[in-house]
């Protein structure tokens, strides 16, 4: 560690004079300032002055959190962490405010000053302005962004190549997916993208109701038509008029009310529950469901003709488990949603944690992410994600998930970290045919860094 002494009231190294010093932290990039014991700052570079827009002059004598004003500041001060524990961070992620109070993304390393005889007389913080990569990430996250839909995977990509081609004629589209897969986020870009973009969407859930509420909720009802039926009201055949309607789990509906929206579908027309007279609906027919339609109609659960009339034109989403490579940008957009809701400024998720994420299957697919993401956001104060913060049951499934790759007599509580960590990467290049880029990728960690432990774990690949 660097001791620091003063000469000529001023700060320096212990083998530097003033000058020197000063040419030494003025011709580095990031920005270096320096503190004493009441956090005043005593150093301030050329580089900070640049990056926080507040002249030398003006932070020198004044509090580090006067000057930085960062999101950090009065929960979780690095420099007083560091200057309490005697523990330096690393490239910690946060936001500061420059002198135009905008907010400005930086890396800060944190460190302690010692004087001659080794007692500690303040800290010292270098910060790195991360605008550029915060916008190089902007336009990449653009690149895979589609609507509100977010995907890299090919078999996404594929998809959104002949959605604009699939939105713009007014033929049904049958949409098929897992729960939780984004049914109801296809059915919005369809709409979105098509020609009756200015008219209403109409959502149903069709597995929310039963026979005798979805009815009266689709075709609506004439005043006295039943006890309570006060007055008239329209259905959603007729609010989704010169629009569209999108019914969500139409796998659900009994066989009888599949017949009452077969005839809709053929003839235009529909009749309200106590009238007499046909009306005509103009409606684009979006369709949705989690369940496997052809293998229904074999059993005899689901009806043949409807079947053929709904699946003109079908999109089936992958599930979450297909598309790994989408877990690292679906988490990053959760994570910024929750920031906005809870007014948090958590930063990401660390390596350990998201390798935990990509070794996990999500049988909830998409929905069961967000679902963890929300719960991580709320034990997580600041910060990077740890895997202390995640669910407990993705520890569980991950030691399922890597056993099979590796079987060992030890349990879970025999083993160590380095253990679970060696398991989990061997793991991972099973899965992927041991190619180490693929590998990495999938951890979320460099390829450097995988390389680094696999040498430190003696794992070895053809």
């Amino acid at each position: 560690m660097a001791k620091f002494k003063r000469r000529d009231g001023r700060l320096c190294l212990e083998n530097l004079s003033p000058e020197r010093f000063e040419i030494v932290i003025n011709s580095i990039a990031d920005g270096v300032f320096t503190v004493d014991g009441d956090f005043r700052i005593n150093c301030f570079n050329r580089a900070a002055a640049e990056i926080t827009g507040v002249p030398r002059e003006e932070a020198i004598g004044r509090h580090c959190y006067d000057v930085l004003k960062a999101n950090i500041c009065k929960t979780a001060c690095a420099l007083r962490f560091t200057m309490e524990t005697g523990t330096p961070l690393v490239d910690l992620a946060i936001t500061i405010r420059n002198a135009n109070e905008g907010t400005i993304p930086v890396s800060i390393s944190s460190s302690l000053m010692k004087d001659e005889e080794g007692n500690v007389i303040g800290g010292v913080e270098t910060f790195r302005d991360l605008s550029l990569v915060e916008e190089l990430r902007k336009e990449l996250k653009k690149e895979h962004s589609f609507q509100d839909i977010i995907s890299k995977s090919p078999q996404m990509k594929k998809i959104f190549d002949v959605l604009p081609t699939i939105a713009r004629s007014d033929s049904t589209v049958l949409i098929q997916g897992e729960s939780g897969t984004g049914k109801e986020l296809m059915a919005k870009a369809l709409h979105n993208l098509g020609l009756r973009r200015h008219k209403p969407l109409v959502a149903v859930n069709c597995s929310a109701l039963p026979d005798t509420l979805l009815e009266s909720e689709l075709f609506g009802y004439e005043k006295g038509a039943f006890t309570g039926a006060i007055k008239n009201k329209p259905g959603r055949f007729a609010l989704a008029h010169e629009g569209s309607l999108f019914l969500d789990e139409i796998g659900d509906i009994s066989v009888s009310m599949q017949a009452k929206i077969l005839r809709v579908l053929e003839e235009k027309t529909y009749e309200p529950l106590g009238s007499t007279k046909s009306s005509q609906t103009d409606t684009r027919f979006i369709v949705a469901t989690n369940k496997d339609i052809s293998e229904m109609v074999n059993e005899g659960s689901f009806r043949e003709d409807l079947y053929y009339r709904i699946n003109v034109i079908k999109v089936e989403l992958p599930p979450l488990r297909e598309r790994k490579e989408d877990v690292p940008l679906l988490a990053d957009h959760f994570i910024k949603k929750n920031n906005l809701v809870a007014g948090k400024e958590i930063t990401g998720l660390s390596n350990e944690a998201m390798s935990v994420l990509m070794n996990y299957d999500y049988p909830g697919n998409v929905r069961e992410l967000e679902n963890i993401i929300e719960h991580a956001c709320v034990l997580c104060p600041v910060g990077p994600i740890l895997p202390d913060y995640l669910p407990r049951y993705l520890e569980t499934e991950q030691f399922r998930s890597e056993k099979a790759v590796e079987t060992s007599p030890a349990t879970y509580d025999d083993l160590r970290l380095e253990d679970m960590e060696a398991r989990h990467i061997k793991a991972a290049l099973a899965r992927n045919n041991n190619n180490r880029s693929k590998t990495a990728r999938e951890l979320g960690i460099h390829k450097t860094t995988l390389y680094r432990k696999m040498k430190k774990m003696d794992i070895e690949v053809d």
